[in-house]
């Protein structure tokens, strides 16, 4: 029930109601708001203090014992405003508690915050060119007409590409008795699958068999078409295994972009430059949450429900929708597609150490499974790796 000194604003829509630090009367350093006063000081509507204060991100100064109203001391502007402008460029909001902390320690903990800032926005701009790419492959896609398509077809055709020294890892791990992935590696696609249930060993191995007889097209959306089509042959081939099924991710370079398909929990990575960027959203119930502010992404690692998969291709089910994108590559990047087996054991920094650090893609596949085994391996791993080269 919503207290009535709390109801002062119930307009809110996602988070920011006005620009930060919108012209306002400050407030005595010392003194202590109503949330009104602190919503309209801060640009933050109540409702959204009312939500941080659930999540631990802003507590109030003070509860009254009695009506139970909140009361914000003054300098707890800076913060509020801080979170404001963090939500109004799209940062979830376990990120925004991270920063926030960084930022009100010492010195090096503000520019440890700036440089999480700065990654954040650079994931997004990544994100954006990706579906840029994947736009403009639509938007030629529907105009049908190749004179019209001259600086797509440029773009999106050169130059190519091949994927160098791909390699394909299956482990069954240190626990299982038996292998339930599945991978695939050639110089045009990388596919890595998951299995589970009954059948899983099975369910596993078809998807990645249909995706396999993929063939590359010239240009990036043929890429995301061709992907589609083998994921169809893929549920087809999985029909009548009720109670089994798989993860599928996969990454099929056409002309000068990858194309990418992923269903489940397995993930793709890109390395460049020495840093590492995950392609793929998890399809579970615990990323959900992370999404939604409610869960650190360190708590969601340590979730016995983590694996629990909002989209899987189902032996006895319908086909799901997949994620599908377009990224640009360039050559020295190296690619990793891996099972949970993996991610979900060797930390991201490690992931990206190793995967560095290797002279060639299959010493890096062969150096993260024995990483993988040094942390016991409980689960099967399977992983596959390449690295991009012009043709």
């Amino acid at each position: 029930m919503t207290q009535a000194g709390d109801a002062a604003d119930a307009t809110d829509a996602t988070d920011v109601r006005v620009a930060p630090g919108a012209p306002g009367t400050p407030a005595a350093p010392g003194t202590t708001l109503t949330i009104g006063d602190f919503a309209r000081a801060t640009g933050l509507s109540a409702k959204a203090l009312r939500r941080y204060d659930e999540l631990g991100l802003l507590r109030p100064a003070r509860v009254d014992p009695y009506n139970g109203y909140r009361h914000y001391a003054a300098a707890q502007t800076e913060r509020a405003r801080l979170i404001a402008w963090l939500r109004r460029i799209g940062m979830p909001l376990g990120e925004i508690g991270r920063v926030c902390a960084l930022y009100e320690g010492d010195a090096a903990g503000a520019e440890g915050a700036a440089r999480a800032i700065r990654a954040y926005w650079a994931s997004v701009e990544a994100d954006t060119a990706a579906r840029r790419d994947l736009a403009d492959s639509l938007v030629a896609r529907v105009k049908g007409n190749p004179t019209d398509m001259t600086t797509t077809t440029t773009a999106m055709d050169r130059p190519a590409y091949a994927l160098t020294g791909a390699t394909a890892l299956l482990d069954p791990g240190l626990v299982r008795a038996t292998q339930q992935d599945a991978a695939h590696a050639s110089e045009r696609l990388l596919a890595v699958a998951d299995g589970y249930g009954p059948e899983g060993g099975r369910a596993a191995r078809a998807a990645v068999g249909a995706l396999a007889a993929v063939t590359a097209p010239a240009r990036a959306g043929g890429g995301l078409d061709a992907l589609e089509d083998g994921m169809r042959a893929a549920a087809g081939a999985l029909a009548g295994l009720d109670g089994s099924g798989t993860t599928l991710t996969a990454a099929l370079l056409a002309g000068g972009r990858l194309a990418l398909l992923h269903v489940g929990d397995s993930r793709a990575y890109l390395l460049r430059d020495g840093r590492t960027r995950q392609l793929t959203r998890d399809d579970t119930v615990v990323q959900e949450l992370v999404d939604a502010g409610g869960l650190d992404p360190e708590e969601a690692a340590a979730r016995p429900d983590r694996a629990l998969l909002l989209k899987a291709l189902d032996g006895g089910g319908a086909v799901p929708v997949p994620s599908l994108a377009v990224h640009e590559v360039r050559p020295g990047d190296r690619l990793l597609l891996c099972t949970d087996g993996l991610s979900a054991l060797v930390p991201p920094a490690d992931l990206a150490r190793v995967l560095a650090g290797a002279p060639t893609p299959g010493a890096a596949a062969e150096a993260l499974r024995a990483h993988a085994h040094a942390l016991g391996a409980p689960d099967n791993l399977s992983l596959t790796t390449a690295e991009v080269t012009p043709t």
